[in-house]
């Protein structure tokens, strides 16, 4: 295993993370609990998870990836692992997690004692915003829209002033933020610069061979004011893994939750081209398709740690094994002149 910090903290992390988002729905406890035993085997010390997990998002299996990780955590050495996890922004859909929806102080503080009791933990290392109160770019919105009926008004102080007084109270060590774009990374690190708030350390977002659109603005924002990218899908749930490219498995998310329809863009005619032109390329260096597209986010210096997840060992065990491969320059030219024919078809 290869490992790094969390900008300016000294805890180290490996770079391949543990994402958990299947527990609870397509693993079970059992599953679970052997998927954590074995990458910890590997080397993993940082395990990512939500309080809105199991995905897809749902009443009846809402909080169960938290409760498997607790019923694991609790027999571990808790100060050797990082964990993370997240509270959901505002969605109506969603109202069956908390009476108290978005990022008051209510709110804040009701979603961690929660997650605090399904991880049987007394602290989350990170502690991360899933997406912004506010309307903004992210799950896929390629351009962003004026809205005169937006009623949102700026309240980052408050967040960050609330998530500064849990850092003092020990509850949490540092917070990130997640599906986040240009504009409100900064703006969370000016309200933390000219208050004297802890300051966000990391940023979950999608990054894949199929969404660039880090590259676009917020590679540039996490060079220059050290925040971590914590890549999300790097196997696009699951299309680079080149299981679509014969024929749609039965067993894959995209085929068995129709909740997931916008997540089918990794699909799209676009996609499958490119995809296509990825598997091609990885055949012609001895690699499977996985091991092509694990082994570039792995490689991207603005990359913190890399968030895989599998619902079977062997789909875990090739995902981990990606830490080993190392891409050369000439195949990092060729990925590049793929994805100018058809430049980030999945944001």
């Amino acid at each position: 295993m290869r490992y790094t910090t969390l900008p300016n903290t000294d805890i180290k992390v490996s770079k391949i993370c543990l994402g958990t988002m299947t527990f609870g729905e397509q693993n079970t406890e059992e599953d679970a609990h052997e998927q954590l035993n074995y990458a910890i085997d590997q080397g993993i010390n940082f395990i990512d998870t939500a309080e809105l997990y199991s995905v897809p998002g749902r009443k009846e299996t809402q909080g169960s990836t938290e409760r498997f990780i607790g019923s694991w955590l609790k027999d571990q050495k808790r100060e050797e692992l990082i964990i993370g996890t997240k509270i959901v922004g505002p969605n109506p859909g969603l109202s069956y997690i908390r009476d108290n929806m978005g990022f008051s102080n209510e709110a804040i503080d009701d979603a961690l004692k929660k997650s605090l009791k399904r991880l049987q933990t007394d602290y989350i290392d990170l502690y991360q915003l899933h997406w912004p109160e506010r309307k903004a770019n992210f799950f896929g919105v390629r351009n962003f829209k004026r809205n005169s009926e937006d009623k949102w008004q700026d309240n980052f102080n408050e967040i960050i002033g609330k998530l500064n007084s849990l850092v003092k109270e020990g509850k949490i060590r540092h917070y990130g933020v997640s599906n986040e774009t240009a504009w409100g990374l900064m703006k969370h690190l000016n309200e933390s610069t000219n208050n004297g708030f802890t300051r966000c350390k990391t940023i979950q977002n999608a990054y894949s061979l199929l969404n660039r659109t880090f590259e676009a603005n917020l590679a540039e924002v996490s060079y220059r004011e050290n925040i971590g990218l914590l890549a999300y899908s790097p196997l696009a749930f699951g299309t680079l893994s080149g299981k679509y490219l014969k024929e749609n498995p039965k067993d894959a998310r995209l085929e068995l939750y129709p909740q997931l329809k916008k997540m089918r863009k990794y699909l799209s005619e676009q996609s499958v081209f490119v995809t296509k032109k990825y598997f091609e390329l990885a055949q012609k260096n001895g690699l499977s398709l996985t091991e092509l597209a694990l082994a570039f986010v792995n490689q991207q210096p603005f990359v913190t740690s890399n968030i895989i997840g599998a619902t079977t060992m062997a789909q875990l065990k090739e995902n981990i094994g990606s830490i080993e491969v190392n891409l050369s320059e000439e195949v990092l030219e060729e990925i590049d002149k793929i994805n100018e024919l058809q430049p980030n078809p999945a944001p």
